[in-house]
């Protein structure tokens, strides 16, 4: 029987006690590592690197996509409402024309004018001078008329002008977004590179190396510029000098070899629909994409590619074997 004031007998181990007992079984883990996340491994990270890039290819060339639409909107609106403008003056122009001419023709037309037509002693004069101020007014009006409908088209178009330049400015404004996005992308980037040991700053005065390949005219000049920017880093949305991304390589390149690309990847593959080659056919100056089209490069012959990469990468000469991107197709410029 339980004496009064004396704890049950229940044969377990009191809570505090059991605790206590399994903080002792338990190994030690220190305070600062209890809740860190293991490291990746050297090949996790390259992975990781490797996923990061193709994402940052796509999500840049949307946002170069939607800055070349906005640029062209842009150009659009200003060309038409500075056609509009000028239109405008000269309707102005005539309707003062007219009112002068209305004004001198009341003010003068009892003396000089209506007066000194009754007078004429032959009618066929009177009726001649009639004749030509009423199709002078005619004409006139006419013209006023014609410059009117012509300032309502203009005006119409500027006003679709308008509507592209707020519609463009909307894709930019929502793809800004995708833009930080590709910022926290770099940044994700240029951590896993500095802890690989592989980010590279490159050299924006770098006078890069020569091209001693097979190219020849056209392809030749367009592989000499791409090799002298070997060593300049990569750039997101850089059209050089001092750094590139893939497409603003390509397009510069291709025009030392006289000939205008579009800016974005997309649309030099679509420039080229009517001049794709095959994968087996290359030969130098061809542009190669990737699949996705999110990369373009420049085959220089001999099995090699010069290209300008990703994040944390410069502009440089490598095999096509080890491009590491997957190929949908070629384009000859």
């Amino acid at each position: 029987m339980a004496v009064a004031g004396m704890p049950k007998r229940s044969g377990r181990v009191p809570l505090a006690a059991g605790l206590a007992l399994a903080a002792l079984l338990l190994p030690a883990i220190p305070v600062g590592d209890a809740f860190a996340e293991p490291k990746p491994t050297i090949a996790q990270a390259k992975k990781k690197l490797a996923k990061l890039n193709e994402e940052a290819d796509k999500i840049v060339e949307r946002y170069n996509q939607a800055g070349e639409k906005w640029k062209r909107a842009k150009k659009k609106y200003q060309k038409l409402n500075g056609e509009l403008t000028r239109q405008s003056e000269k309707v102005t122009g005539l309707r003062e024309d007219l009112v002068t001419m209305a004004v001198t023709t009341y003010q003068m037309g009892g003396v000089a004018g209506w007066q000194g037509m009754v007078a004429q002693a032959d009618p066929t004069t009177l009726l001649r001078g009639l004749a030509a101020a009423d199709q002078l007014s005619a004409s006139r009006s006419e013209s006023v008329t014609a410059f009117d409908q012509a300032t309502k088209d203009l005006r119409a178009s500027r006003d679709k002008a308008k509507a592209a330049l707020t519609e463009a400015d909307r894709t930019r404004d929502e793809l800004a977004k995708e833009k930080a996005k590709a910022d926290r992308m770099v940044r994700a980037q240029t951590k896993l590179l500095r802890e690989l040991g592989a980010f590279r700053v490159g050299d924006p005065n770098s006078s890069g190396i020569q091209y001693t390949g097979p190219a020849s005219g056209n392809a030749r000049a367009a592989l000499e510029f791409a090799f002298a920017q070997v060593g300049k880093p990569y750039q997101y949305g850089g059209t050089g000098p001092g750094g590139w991304d893939c497409s603003g390589l390509t397009q510069a390149s291709w025009r030392a070899g006289g000939v205008s690309l579009p800016r974005t990847t997309w649309e030099q593959w679509s420039w080229g629909a009517s001049r794709r080659v095959s994968l087996d056919e290359l030969q130098p100056g061809d542009l190669i994409f990737s699949e996705g089209l999110g990369h373009v490069s420049l085959y220089a012959g001999n099995g090699q590619i010069v290209h300008a990469p990703q994040t944390g990468d410069v502009v440089k000469v490598v095999s096509l074997s080890s491009y590491g991107r997957r190929l949908v197709g070629a384009v000859r410029p």
